[in-house]
Parts: C-alpha cells; structure tokens; sequence
C-alpha cells in the first residue's frame, strides 16, 4: 500500500514540478501569481494520494490553471492539524475562492466562513445554509446505479457487497443508486452492506470485504475513499470482482476492477473556474452535476465482457437516467 501510495504521490508532486517549469512562482502549500482568479482548497482528510476524492480536485485545479490561466493553492490537513486552520490560512492568503472538499469538513469551514460574510467559499459534498457559502453536489446514485446494473449482470452468486467509509447521506446515495441498478437487472440479488467509519484505513477495507466475500458476495463496491482501496485489493486477491470510485481505480487491482463509478470532482472544480473566470462569481448557490452534466459517468469496462444485448440494456438505461424516466429512490 505504502508503494502504491507514493507512487501516486509522485505522479502529483511531477504535475506540480512540471507547472513550476511553465513559469508558476510557488508559496507554501500552493502557486501565486499577481492579478490572476486564486483558489485555495482544503483537500479531504487522507489528502493528495488518496487515489480518489482529493487527487481528483487537484487535477481539476491543474487543468484550469493550465487552460484558464488561474492559480492554486492548497491545504492538507496532515499539515494543518484540523480544517479550521487550513480554511483559515487560505482566507489570509488571497484567495478569491475558497473551496472545501467533502462533508467532513463543513463544520468548519462554515465556521471560518461566518467570520469573512464578504469572502466566497465553496463545499464540495454537502449543502449549506450560509449566504457565501456555495455547494456543488454529484448525482452519486446515477453513477452507482449503472455499476449496479453491470454488476447485477455479472454476480453469479446472487450476492454482492457495498462498503462506505461512513454512514452519511453522500455515502448513502452512492449505496442507494447501487442497490437499484442492481435490482433493475436482477431483482433477487441481496446486497450486503458494510460502513468502515475510515476513509483512510486500507487495512480495514480488506477486512470487510473479506467477510462479504466470505458470506457469498462476488462482487464488491466500495465508496470508501482509500479504505475502498484496500477493499478492491482484497476483492482481487479472493478471486472475485470489484467497482472502483470516484477516479477510474483500475490500476489499483487490475484483475478485479471492472469499472468505476467517476465522480468527476475534477469537472466540477473546472467548471467552477470557468464560471468565475467569465463572470467574477458564482451565479448559482447550489450546483448539482450528474450523467447529463458530465458530473458523474463510468470507467471503461474491463476484465468481463459484456454481450451486445447487456450493453444495449446499459446504454439504454444511461439515456432513461439523462431524460429522467428513470427515478430513483432516497431510503
């Protein structure tokens, strides 16, 4: 875990070595550049590495400072301690926008926020009721709801396993998308369902999927963060399939992952770029990107192959979600 850890942690420091060439002068934690849009963002609790949520958002910060010309900077909370500190550095530092990712950390960024009425902050995964304070949200239960179609196309024991890495409502939504997708191709297909209350301990993600797979599951989706990663690493281990999250994890298990549900957190930060550097603002208070958006959407297949009638029946249940005839359901 630790090798796979550091060699995303390469690719990253590389991106970022690599944009100190094309001419970025650099302050702790980030670029600065004068009279240009800054961002300053509090990555999510396991930080740059996590192969999922936090990688994602730094490489939609590198694509808008490459295509829109703005500049970043960045908080770990392995360096600060706690989210108040990160989210109040990045206020002292300049920052046109702050963003916060996950929602985790709202309590504390809607603390800070309360202090600066005139700073605009974004939050990523979760709504606040804060004046300056926007969110963007993803349709999770979209995107999981095509893994479970795939997987209920391609389980032979009836039996598959969901593992969170905690019992929220963001987590919950991935969970309930899965669950109907399932159900929509196989409706007798039981879903086991696991929470790590860790979105950081690999250790503990192996350790609930070896108990799913123990009680049946050939099948394991985790939206655990990099908890989920050790999760996929089981799953490959034991022989049986797995979804990865967030970020195509194919290369984390490359003889289990069939796809992943793309949460396209580096989209989202994009398209929030985009939008103030057209408009100096945040037009709308609450964001919400799903299949129709480019928000959410699925990791090339692998590993199966699916018949032409199963990827008709894909396909033909992605267009129900985008034209809304499909519902789905919050439990």
């Amino acid at each position: 875990m630790l090798a796979v850890l550091g060699g995303w942690r390469f690719i990253t420091l590389a991106l970022v070595v690599a944009l100190l060439a094309a001419g970025c002068s650099t302050t702790t934690g980030g670029m600065q550049q004068k009279n240009k849009m800054k961002i300053g963002v509090m990555l999510s609790d396991v930080g740059l590495g996590d192969q999922s949520f936090s990688d994602a958002a730094f490489q939609g910060l590198i694509k808008a400072r490459g295509e829109l010309g703005i500049q970043f900077d960045y908080r770990e909370i392995s360096e600060t301690k706690t989210y108040d500190v990160g989210i109040e550095q990045l206020v002292q530092a300049g920052n046109d926008l702050i963003v916060a990712l996950g929602f985790m950390s709202q309590e504390s960024l809607e603390k800070v926020a309360a202090k600066y009425p005139e700073q605009t902050f974004l939050l990523i995964d979760s709504v606040s009721e804060l004046k300056n304070v926007h969110s963007l949200t993803f349709k999770e239960d979209e995107g999981s709801f095509l893994i479970g179609a795939v997987t209920g196309m391609k389980s032979k024991t009836g039996k598959v396993g969901f593992i969170g890495g905690m019992d929220a409502p963001v987590i919950r939504n991935f969970y309930n998308g899965y669950v109907q997708g399932v159900k929509s191709v196989k409706p007798d297909t039981q879903v086991l369902l696991s929470f790590a209350e860790d979105f950081g301990n690999a250790d503990k993600g192996a350790e609930l999927a070896r108990k799913m797979i123990a009680e049946g599951a050939d099948v394991i989706y985790p939206a655990a963060g990099l908890t989920g990663v050790g999760s996929l690493k089981e799953a490959e281990a034991s022989g049986v399939l797995a979804f990865g999250v967030d970020s195509d994890q194919f290369t984390a298990a490359e003889k289990a992952v069939v796809s992943s549900m793309l949460k396209n957190v580096d989209e989202g930060i994009f398209q929030v770029a985009n939008m103030w550097t057209r408009t100096g603002k945040l037009e709308q208070q609450h964001m919400v990107l799903g299949l129709k958006e480019n928000g959410v959407g699925l990791a090339p297949i692998r590993v199966v192959k699916l018949s032409d009638d199963e990827q008709r029946k894909l396909d033909g249940l992605k267009q129900q979600l985008i034209e809304g005839k499909i519902m789905l359901t919050v439990n």
